[in-house]
């Protein structure tokens, strides 16, 4: 089954809490995992309602969403 993590480059709590490496490690050894990066600091980048929303990393998020689901 295809994996895609997806997270902001500087999130604190995403690159400081060790999540980045647990996903490079996941990448690293399963088949068809992707990690995909975004450049920001912000946690929820991806939800409308925050004032952290960042519209455009948001679309190219959904559209590998998309692209992933449409090989499943």
């Amino acid at each position: 089954m295809p994996v895609q993590i997806h997270g902001a480059d500087h999130d604190p709590f995403f690159v400081d809490e060790g999540d980045i490496d647990a996903a490079r490690e996941i990448v690293a050894n399963v088949a068809d995992a992707e990690l995909f990066l975004y450049p920001s600091d912000q946690h929820y980048f991806a939800d409308s309602s925050l004032p952290s929303y960042d519209a455009e990393a948001t679309a190219l998020l959904m559209q590998r969403v998309r692209d992933l689901l449409a090989r499943v």
